[in-house]
């Protein structure tokens, strides 16, 4: 797996990455035992970089991984959290005493002294603004408690607010054939300033996968069923803010674009991590096969698959069938 800098860190991060919010909750129930599976397998098939959260699972996400990781002495995998959802997302929750409380809580799930990286996760614009965030930030630097930081945000906005910032290592933005916006100016202005970007949501939370059809349903407990509206968190989260019915046509063009032997996940995933400014994709992944077909595509991207050629049919779809309604949300 290619290997790219973590910005000033000192690390480095496989292109593709590993996304754990379905092992904590809201995609389903997914076992323990299927959990490490899916971690053993990505590990194994040179994933070094596993995005997680706080809240994924209240806690459940970071914990299975801190397990894992605790079997596996030099593994060489960078842990990437998120906090601040476990409050109401209102400006006066961000302050320092809530921030150590959380990087505590986190090093306890995840069983280490020191957190690799944390990243404020999709907080309001007024704290990603706030010179206050960031001295927060830099103090739990100082202490110990994080080694790097960075921001997960919702719009293109937010994200280069978040860039213009000296100590942030990296930003993590919705990023797909299904929200181009990012090529815009973010990805510019990372690759710029030398923070690393992670593509998140980059399968737009499995309607990419070409699998699903007009009578495809999910789980009660899955957000693709009880959040198409936004009725609990950021619309822009399921289906990366498209309708159903109108992703389904884009996928059906996407895919008719496509070589024999190249599924639609793998070409969409390589033609992400070949855009200039991008660090690593983090999809993810709920069983081993799912696992190693997301890392494979890693290959995919550095082989005689013309991700340029496929990078044309994106921008055509894009235009026609979504940009109208996508560009001016996020």
């Amino acid at each position: 797996m290619n290997q790219r800098p973590l910005a000033r860190t000192g690390r480095n991060v496989s292109t593709i990455g590993l996304g754990t919010w379905q092992l904590g909750a809201d995609w389903g129930s997914v076992s323990e035992e299927d959990a490490t599976a899916v971690l053993a397998a990505s590990a194994d098939a040179g994933v070094t970089l596993f995005d997680t959260a706080d809240v994924y699972g209240d806690g459940r996400s970071e914990s299975i991984i801190g397990a894992f990781l605790a079997s596996r002495p030099g593994h060489g995998i960078t842990v990437a959290t998120k906090m601040g959802r476990r409050m109401a997302q209102e400006p006066e929750n961000y302050v320092p005493e809530n921030f150590r409380a959380w990087t505590d809580r986190s090093r306890n799930n995840l069983g280490v002294d020191t957190l690799d990286l944390v990243q404020l996760h999709c907080p309001p614009t007024t704290v990603i603004n706030s010179d206050e965030t960031y001295d927060a930030l830099d103090a739990l630097v100082t202490d110990g408690a994080i080694a790097a930081y960075g921001v997960s945000v919702e719009t293109t906005a937010q994200a280069l607010a978040a860039i213009s910032r000296p100590n942030v290592s990296n930003v993590q933005i919705i990023f797909n054939p299904f929200r181009l916006k990012p090529l815009d100016e973010v990805l510019p202005a990372a690759e710029a300033a030398g923070v690393a970007v992670f593509a998140r949501v980059p399968l737009a939370s499995g309607l990419l996968s070409g699998k699903y059809t007009a009578t495809t349903t999910f789980a009660e407990n899955d957000h693709r069923t009880y959040n198409r509206h936004g009725e609990a968190f950021d619309r822009g989260e399921t289906f990366s803010g498209v309708d159903f019915s109108v992703g389904l046509e884009a996928v059906a063009e996407l895919t008719r674009a496509l070589p024999d032997g190249v599924s639609l996940p793998a070409a969409t995933l390589a033609w992400i991590a070949s855009r200039t400014g991008v660090t690593s994709v983090i999809p993810g992944a709920r069983n081993v096969s799912q696992a190693r077909a997301n890392a494979d595509a890693g290959a995919l991207a550095e082989g005689e698959f013309d991700v340029d050629l496929f990078d044309s049919v994106i921008r055509n779809v894009y235009d026609r069938l979504l940009r109208d309604v996508i560009h001016p949300q996020w």
